[in-house]
């Protein structure tokens, strides 16, 4: 598996940045592309022609929610097909950048999408939810579906960050406008009618994505009432696509991974340090807050404003960027902040000011090896082993393995198909 050397990551970010061009419209584009492979249900062990892959997040999903009955759909995947430990996210454990690191199969600190809210000195401020996500300047390496239409796959996206923008001159063939109000099942129904389109013009690969429990968990934390009724709509959709491709012949044709972005913790309004009562407001840029804290001393404070903050304070850790831990393999980009303060599970670090960010009850964004930010991962279909247990893996790795689902060449990528192949049937090198 080719990889990107550290030490090429600025080389890296400002080629993308060159070579990607801005998304300026929202509607669905549909580029020349050979018919997509056949969707065949396969009686041997092992297939010859590519399998439909679907891939559905279930933002905020923790593994250990696995196995306790309050998702009976996603349960009996885990039981039943394949189930990893749990998947271990990037860093940081946000939604647009581990969104994006699963089907690039990037870190952050290469792909360019550092975190949901960025700053970079050519294109300005970068706000997840806004129209800056539109441009395709920001996207930096090959999404999968990049990967499948450059070979003669068609691709569709039923929202998932990166997906309207067009990136490396493409976008999926069939995609939709992030619509937040948009009920669970009617995205199901999508899914299923882009699956009811003749040979040619189907999709082998589909991406779903659900955002129901992060934002109840959010608003109301991790294990709420409200947070556990989201889960349940989820996995009532999800019923409803197994249901879907099942009464269609397709779920012996059909690849189906479920994964999550990252964990979610509980937390509580007081539990909170302000950077301004050790550093005066007027010596840094504040370049987001909450469990991780991002700024860049103004010029003429970077000495006072270091000598501050570096190192433990109490509930929170500060680092100068480049001295970040290097298990979480971020830092060297551009786009991060010269200084980075990371909060233990639980807490935040803020601005006097700035309520809005103690208003939530519910937070990730913690370091990736705090148990709480533990990811989901399941399988099923023809390409896996039924009843295999993985141990837990890096989020990197989920991109080469989509690859190898839809017999295409990955692009240069950070992971490795190889933590998976005890769950795949055709595990040749």
């Amino acid at each position: 598996m080719r990889k990107i050397p550290p030490l090429h990551i600025s080389l890296f970010a400002s080629a993308c940045a060159s070579l990607l061009l801005a998304a300026c419209s929202h509607a669905p584009t549909t580029p020349a592309a050979a018919p997509a492979p056949s969707t065949v249900v396969v009686p041997a062990e092992v297939s010859t022609a590519p399998s439909t892959v679907i891939l559905v997040s279930v933002d905020g999903l923790r593994a250990t929610t696995i196995g306790t009955g309050v998702m009976p759909t996603v349960d009996a995947i885990a039981a039943s097909g394949v189930h990893a430990a749990w998947l271990t996210p990037s860093y940081p454990t946000q939604t647009f950048p581990n969104h994006y690191t699963l089907v690039t199969g990037l870190r952050p600190d290469h792909h360019g999408i550092v975190h949901n809210h960025m700053r970079d000195a050519v294109l300005g401020n970068f706000v997840s939810k806004g129209t800056s996500a539109l441009d395709g300047r920001w996207w930096g390496g090959e999404p999968i579906w990049v990967t499948l239409q450059k070979q003669g796959g068609i691709a569709a996206t039923m929202f998932w960050p990166g997906s309207e923008a067009e990136i490396a001159g493409q976008r999926p063939r069939y995609y939709m406008t992030y619509n937040k109000q948009m009920p669970a099942n009617a995205r199901v129904d999508k899914v299923l009618a882009w699956l009811d389109l003749p040979a040619a013009q189907r999709p082998g690969l589909v991406t779903l994505y659900f955002e129901n429990y992060d934002v109840a968990a959010h608003a109301t934390g991790a294990d709420s009432e409200e947070s556990i009724n989201a889960l349940k709509t989820v996995d009532v959709a999800l019923a409803r696509l197994r249901d879907g491709l099942h009464s269609r012949g397709l779920d012996a044709s059909t690849d189906l991974i479920v994964v999550s972005d990252h964990g979610m913790i509980t937390v509580r309004s007081e539990d909170v340090r302000y950077l301004d009562d050790l550093v005066p407001a007027n010596s840094i840029q504040v370049i987001h807050t909450g469990p991780l804290a991002g700024l860049n001393p103004k010029r003429g404070h970077v000495q006072q404003v270091e000598k501050v903050l570096l190192g433990r304070h109490d509930h929170y850790e500060c680092w100068r960027k480049q001295d970040l831990p290097a298990r979480w393999q971020y830092g060297h980009n551009p786009r991060v902040p010269a200084i980075l303060c990371q909060a233990d599970p639980g807490w935040r670090v803020v601005m006097h000011g700035m309520p809005e960010s103690t208003q939530r009850s519910g937070e990730h964004s913690y370091a990736p090896e705090a148990p709480e930010m533990r990811a989901t991962f399941v399988a099923t279909g023809p390409d896996f082993i039924d009843g295999t247990q993985l141990p837990a893996f890096d989020n990197v790795e989920v991109y080469p393995l989509l690859a190898r689902l839809l017999h295409i060449t990955p692009a240069a990528n950070d992971g490795s198909v190889d933590p998976l192949l005890p769950a795949l049937r055709d595990a040749s090198p």
